[in-house]
C-alpha cells in the first residue's frame, strides 16, 4: 500500500475574531479543495478544527460530515512547552489515523508548525515515510515582515520574550544589539493581553534610532501594519491594544 501524505493546511488568521473574513479571500481554491476531501486530522483543538471544516464545507462539500471527521488533538504539554522542548513523539498519533491514508495538520490560525505546534507531527511523518505537502495560505510572520520595511533578507523569529520585566528588558537589548551588529530583523509575538506591557517595555528599552514595526489584524478589514523608529513612536498613540494578536519586529 502506498504511503499517505501529510498535508499542512493553513487556516485563516481571524481565529476568535468577529466578523470572520470570507474563506475564499484568504485561502486559494486548491487549499480549500484538499481540506474538503480530507477526513483525518491532527490539530491543536478539535473544536476549532471542526469550526474551520464547517467554513470549508460552506464553500465546497466535505468528503465526510463533521461528526465523522477523525480529529486527534496534540497533547497540552506540546502547547505549553513546544514540540521540541517537550520531546513529543507523534508517530503513534499518525499511525492511529490509518496507514497509507492522507492526513491534514491544522493550527488554530495560520500555518501549522510555524509559530504554532505541529513540528513534531511533521518530523514523525518524515520518519514514517509520509510525503509532507505544505499548502498555500496566510503566514502571519511573513506578512508582517513583508509589511515592516525591515530587512527581509536576514531575519529570525524568536518566539515569546520573558514575562519578567527585567528579563524582558535584557532580552530586548540583546535582540537590538544583534540586529544592529548583523542587520538581522528580529520578530517576536506576545499573548494579546500582554501586548501593551511589551510595547511599553520596547519604548523604554530600545535606542531612539531602532526601528519598530507592529502588524495586527492581518488579513482582516481592521489590519494595521506600521513602522517607525523608537523616538518617533514615543510621539504617537500605541499601535496595538490588548485585544488582538500582533507581530512585533525590530531592526535597523
Amino acid at each position: 500500500m502506498p504511503a499517505g501524505r501529510l498535508y499542512l493546511v493553513p487556516t485563516p488568521l481571524d481565529f476568535g475574531c468577529e466578523p470572520q473574513v470570507p474563506l475564499a479571500d484568504v485561502l486559494p481554491a486548491g487549499t480549500i479543495a484538499v481540506a474538503a476531501r480530507l477526513t483525518r486530522w491532527v490539530g491543536e483543538n478539535a473544536k476549532s478544527a471542526r469550526a474551520f471544516l464547517k467554513r470549508v464545507g460552506e464553500v465546497q462539500p466535505l468528503a465526510a460530515p463533521l461528526q465523522q471527521q477523525q480529529i486527534l488533538e496534540l497533547p497540552r504539554e506540546v502547547h505549553k512547552k513546544g514540540d521540541h522542548v517537550a520531546g513529543f513523539d507523534a508517530k503513534p498519533l499518525l499511525q492511529s489515523l490509518g496507514v497509507g491514508e492522507d492526513i491534514g495538520l491544522l493550527s488554530e490560525a495560520g500555518m501549522p508548525a510555524v509559530a504554532d505546534p505541529g513540528s513534531s507531527v511533521v518530523r514523525a511523518a518524515h520518519e514514517l515515510g509520509l510525503e509532507v505537502v505544505p499548502l498555500v495560505g496566510p503566514v502571519s510572520l511573513l506578512l508582517a515582515l513583508a509589511a515592516s520595511g525591515l530587512n527581509g533578507q536576514n531575519f529570525a523569529f524568536v518566539g515569546y520574550l520573558p514575562q519578567d520585566a527585567a528579563q524582558r528588558t535584557q532580552r530586548l537589548r540583546e535582540l537590538e544589539a544583534l540586529a544592529a551588529r548583523t542587520g538581522q530583523t528580529q520578530l517576536f509575538i506576545e499573548t494579546p493581553y500582554r501586548n501593551m506591557a511589551l510595547w511599553q517595555a520596547m519604548l523604554q528599552a530600545l535606542k531612539p534610532a531602532t526601528r519598530i514595526a507592529v502588524a495586527s489584524g492581518l488579513t482582516l478589514p481592521s489590519a494595521r501594519c506600521r513602522s517607525a523608529n523608537a523616538s518617533g513612536w514615543k510621539q504617537q498613540s500605541p499601535p496595538v491594544g490588548n485585544d488582538i494578536p500582533a507581530v512585533f519586529a525590530i531592526g535597523i
